[in-house]
């Protein structure tokens, strides 16, 4: 795939990590405080023997993961700052994660940031094919998927038939529903069939991977309209999620289409102004013939 495409998806990827880190997942730094008999350590942890959290420890990780993300997104030091933002981030969420529950929308995302450091130099114009390019890219498609198919699976391996055919979204509406969704209690047949379309849109989300191009953008366009309405509704988001589904996306060539409108729109501005100041000064020009009737130009 186009070294370029890769380098707009590694940009928007750190620019994510930065804005995450600061704002959106926020618990890891708290867990410092904590007492060490409530950690617990993860499958990671246990492999890796990572101790439990202390405050110098995750304001380590959090400010390490934002001041490596920027030189990133830049594109400078891309192995080098790339492998730090891999590390420092991967383990503060393994912080905010290791005393409570763990959320599965990150999982293709560790993908990402765990790949992105294995392509050097690249550069949003670059329109060469790589190889490691369109590996990096495929694999944060086909981890991207597996999120939503191993979610369906999940939801029968753990909940059984009953998560489709029970009050799953009556219950979510109720626990985080906006108020403008709130007539959905009204109509449980709606949230029943809205379950099963849920479930099979996840089951059949492989498809994305044999059908033509044009559908395939028009899938990535129908899940994250899922996404809206999901957040509309009862404020969930799978953030770093949808940072993945770009990856299905041809980026630069949406970049050279802003590019082209820009320059566009700012040559057009650039036109006006010159027009502005000819007419300005054929103005003047007919102007000054009067003042020399008059004895000269005043």
């Amino acid at each position: 795939m186009p070294l370029g495409r890769l380098a707009i998806f590694r940009t928007l990827v750190y620019l994510y990590v930065v804005i995450d880190v600061l704002w959106l997942q926020t618990s890891g730094w708290y867990h410092g405080y904590a007492d060490p008999i409530w950690y617990e350590p993860l499958r990671l942890g246990q492999l890796l023997h990572l101790p439990a959290a202390t405050v110098v420890l995750v304001q380590t990780l959090k400010w390490g993961s934002v001041a490596a993300a920027l030189v990133a997104a830049t594109g400078r030091l891309p192995r080098l700052a790339g492998t730090v933002v891999a590390v420092c981030w991967i383990w503060y969420m393994y912080v905010a994660y290791a005393y409570g529950k763990v959320d599965h929308d990150r999982g293709d995302f560790v993908v990402a940031l765990l790949l992105l450091p294995t392509v050097g130099s690249a550069y949003w114009r670059d329109r060469r094919l790589s190889e490691a390019a369109g590996f990096v890219l495929r694999a944060a498609q086909l981890a991207a998927i597996a999120t939503y198919f191993l979610s369906a699976w999940a939801k029968v391996r753990f909940g059984g038939w009953e998560w489709v055919n029970s009050a799953t979204m009556a219950r979510a509406v109720v626990r985080r529903g906006t108020p403008w969704v709130k007539w959905l209690l009204d109509v449980p047949e709606l949230l029943h069939l809205t379950q099963w379309g849920l479930f099979v849109a996840e089951m059949s989300s492989p498809l994305i991977f044999v059908v033509p191009e044009k559908w395939r953008r028009r899938m990535v366009m129908g899940w994250f309209a899922f996404h809206a309405v999901t957040y509309a509704s009862i404020t969930i988001a799978f953030w770093p999620h949808l940072v993945m589904m770009l990856a299905f996306l041809p980026l630069e060539t949406y970049a050279d289409r802003f590019r082209s409108w820009w320059l566009t729109r700012r040559s057009g501005r650039v036109g006006v102004v010159a027009g502005e100041v000819a007419a300005g000064e054929a103005a003047a020009g007919e102007r000054m013939p009067e003042a020399a009737a008059d004895g000269g130009v005043r």
